[in-house]
């Protein structure tokens, strides 16, 4: 039986608890045995190595070096990693190491919470075979992404919110690779009754399968 780790905390804005056994929920539907954890110290045990995936639902917190250094070289040797919105990308804000792995992070969300549109760019990927581009409400993130991510959706800025980002189409949806592990983050997410839209849940449901060793 394939098994997960979900580790949740930080800013309690973000839902982490009801996110995390939502998560949960559709892991061991799928057939993985879960453990839920909320204390970034499960990050340092040396027996994550032998996970099929790891999910962070964490939003502005912290991790220490050790724990760091270990969930990074774990992913590096093959472990999946899969997250949403500010709970993967906003997780810890002074580990650039952590940032390096995950292809982005958050740095605005302009309006707030807003009616947006989310693109499928890659229709042929497994994660968004059968999706069609849709209207979502939630924060429409602005992120600093890696330019090697696989981006699978995107979303275009009105500018309405913040004039200068008229026009900017930004990723929503990506994966990659991060050494040997598949790397799987969704912007959408902000808590967690965004989880009950179709087309969100099944992208964040595929991207996890996906990510999982």
């Amino acid at each position: 039986m394939r098994k997960a780790l979900i580790v949740w905390g930080g800013w309690p804005g973000h839902e982490p608890e009801q996110s995390a056994g939502v998560c949960a929920a559709m892991l061991r539907e799928a057939g993985f045995e879960v453990r839920i954890e909320n204390s970034t110290a499960a990050f340092a045990d040396p027996a994550i190595r032998d996970l099929s995936l790891i999910i962070p639902v964490i939003t502005m917190s912290k991790i220490e070096k050790d724990q760091c250094a270990m969930l990074t070289g774990a992913v590096r040797d093959g472990v999946g990693l899969a997250g949403f919105h500010g709970c993967m990308c906003d997780s810890f804000r002074d580990a650039v190491e952590y940032q390096f792995m995950t292809g982005g992070q958050w740095v605005a969300h302009p309006g707030n919470i807003i009616d947006f549109r989310v693109n499928v760019s890659d229709r042929d990927d497994p994660v968004m075979q059968g999706i069609d581009d849709f209207d979502f409400r939630s924060e429409q993130y602005y992120m600093h992404v890696d330019p090697s991510n696989h981006v699978l959706a995107t979303t275009t800025f009105s500018g309405e919110h913040a004039p200068w980002t008229q026009g900017v189409t930004m990723p929503v949806v990506w994966k990659r690779r991060h050494g040997s592990g598949r790397v799987f983050y969704s912007a959408l997410g902000h808590v967690s009754a965004e989880f009950s839209v179709p087309q969100m849940r099944t992208i964040f449901e595929r991207g996890m399968l996906w990510a999982a060793r």
